[in-house]
């Protein structure tokens, strides 16, 4: 691939933008010397601006999404794509977001411009649990885990019942779910269906990868250990 359609794919302007950046001298070696858009060079020696160049197609993203953003390009509010450099909402292939979490939820949120890996990630046939950490307006009663993991569970609207999850009480009014789907708005449903509201919810893990030490707002690209971690769970 040619370098201006390299550096454009990867968000940093169009094919006319990043050619002046070429004549303007400020994409150049490891050691400082201008390259030129007909060079053949390696990804990792390119830099602009004395930066290295974003990771090419095939990036992962964990971010740690704090409450009040939406998973979405459009929305006139804050969006997830806000905490990241604006020049990854330009990426091609797109960056996208794994599944989402609705604008009151936080927690560990992937994205990824791999095709092959996202649907891998939200298949059923992965079996990615997914865990999350909920505050309740009421009380648990008791019977809540008998319920979720019966597999008889029906969400209002629905008529495929939901799979078993697992529901572990942290305080009577904190609870942690795991689930293996993804339906809409789920966690805040099922508590729906069983006379309860959540106040607030965060995820946590998804399979076998978790937020760790990272800061709300703040996120970190994945690497192939990372991605052995995250299906091992």
């Amino acid at each position: 691939m040619k370098l201006v359609k390299l550096i454009g794919n990867l968000g940093y302007g169009s094919r006319k933008e990043v050619s002046a950046m070429f004549r303007e001298g400020r994409i150049t070696d490891p050691d400082g010397e201008v390259l030129y858009a007909d060079d053949k060079v390696e990804h990792a020696a390119i830099r602009i601006d004395g930066e290295p160049l974003d990771p090419p197609a095939g990036l992962v993203l964990m971010l740690h999404k704090p409450t009040g953003y939406t998973c979405s390009t459009k929305d006139p509010g804050r969006i997830v794509y806000d905490l990241l450099p604006p020049r990854f909402r330009l990426r091609s292939p797109l960056l996208s977001t794994v599944g989402r979490l609705d604008r009151d939820t936080s927690g560990l949120l992937l994205l990824t411009d791999d095709g092959g890996l996202l649907h891998r990630i939200v298949s059923p046939k992965a079996n990615l649990a997914k865990v999350y950490e909920a505050q309740l307006a009421e009380d648990l009663r008791g019977d809540e885990a008998a319920i979720f993991a019966s597999g008889e569970l029906e969400l209002e609207s629905e008529q495929t019942p939901l799979a078993p999850a697992i529901l572990e009480t942290i305080a009577p009014r904190q609870a942690r779910l795991i689930l293996t789907e993804g339906r809409y708005h789920q966690v805040r449903r099922m508590f729906a269906a069983v006379g309860n509201h959540v106040q607030a919810l965060h995820r946590s893990r998804i399979g076998g990868l978790s937020l760790q030490d990272l800061p709300a707002g703040q996120w970190r690209t994945l690497d192939a250990a990372d991605l052995e971690t995250l299906f091992r769970g």
